[in-house]
Order: C-alpha cells, then structure tokens, then sequence
C-alpha cells in the first residue's frame, strides 16, 4: 500500500479497532486463475499463539477446494468521503485548492487454510454473532434457533482462519493542510448528511498526530 509518513498509522490498537468496528473484510488471494476477492465478516481473535481473523463462507464457494496455506490480504475500510474544495478556509483567500477523498484503512497480511470442521465453524458463528449482537436491546443467540435447522447450516459452511503476519494502516485526515483548513473541514463535516463517522475520524486523527 502506497502509505506516505503523514498518512500512516503505526498503532497496532487503532489499526485492531477498526477490524472490530467495521468486520466486513474484502479477503484478496492470488490462485491459479488469477486475482479473487471475497467479502466476509470477520472476527478478530488472539490466543498464545498469535493473532488470527476467523470467518465462514459457503462450501460452495471454491475458495473452499483451494489448497492451503495461501498468502491472503484482508482489507478493511474504515469511515471515508469525498473532501470539497469548498470546506477549505484558504479557498476563499487564493483558491488554490482541489477535491479530495479522506478514509481510514487497515490491510491484515497473513498465511490463509480451510477448516472443514462444523464445530470449528459453529463456535466461529457463535463468536461472530455475540459480537454483532451486543449491546442490543433483545440480542440474537445461535441457541436460540433449533439445534438441528443449525446444523444443518453449518454442514453447507466451511471455516477460513488466517494467521497475522502483519498489520498495515492508513489514515487520510487532511493532515497535510493547514490548521485553518483542517478547522473549517470539521466544521463543514457537522452539517453534512452522513459526515459524523467521517467527522469523528479526521477529529481523532488530528488530536493525535
């Protein structure tokens, strides 16, 4: 990932934060065939062993026939948007300013395998629901649903684990402007339709370069 100094985020704590605030990942592998992209929901886990990032998908799908262990990239996109030229303070002085797109990224490098296991996959749904479902009012539990119409879910899934080598971070905050465009970017952001998570990200950013 092309990620200059100002961009980058070095912190493995923020950069695990935004696995678990935003788990869809877009899993990209390299096979016979060429490039391949598959967008699962991940769950995030460490143990004495390292860390891994737990998912499930159809046994259908022939990311299940490849064989194991494969390089694997996972990357998972934080708040983003479109930066007018108009939110800047300094347009109004020279109006030397241009569009922009700021956004947060994490990239996960690791080793992938398959696991053709059902109670590896059931624990895998277990932890992913509790994590989803927490925190709501009447939350969903996997025992809540009949034990054999989950079974037999589980029977058409196959478990996918892939071992962390590395973690990559990128937070494109409008770091490189100055404190005037940097104020009067957040304080655009305040009134625009769908601008808080975006807002919340440069704010947090900002305050700890």
């Amino acid at each position: 990932m092309y990620k200059p100094e100002i961009f980058s985020d070095n912190d493995p704590d923020s950069m695990r934060a935004r696995i678990k605030a935003f788990p869809l990942g877009t899993l990209v592998l390299h096979g016979d065939s060429g490039l391949d992209a598959n967008h699962l929901p991940f769950v995030l886990q460490a143990d004495a062993h390292g860390e891994r990032l737990l998912a499930h998908i159809p046994r259908a799908n022939p990311l299940s026939q490849l064989p194991d262990p494969l390089p694997a990239l996972v990357i998972f996109h934080g708040p983003q948007g479109y930066i007018s030229p108009s939110w800047y303070a300094s347009k109004a002085e020279h109006g030397k300013v241009v569009p922009t797109w700021n956004y947060a990224v994490t990239h996960v490098h690791g080793t992938l395998r398959v696991l053709d296991d059902p109670h590896w996959v059931k624990q895998q749904i277990q932890h992913l629901t509790e994590q989803q479902e927490q925190g709501r009012n009447a939350p969903w539990a996997v025992n809540d649903a009949p034990t054999d119409y989950i079974d037999r879910m589980v029977a058409a899934l196959v478990g996918i684990e892939i071992l962390i080598h590395r973690l990559e971070g990128k937070n494109k905050a409008s770091q490189n402007q100055p404190p005037a465009n940097q104020a009067s970017l957040l304080s655009a952001l305040e009134t625009e339709p769908g601008g808080e998570a975006l807002h919340t990200m440069i704010r947090a950013t900002l305050d700890n370069p």
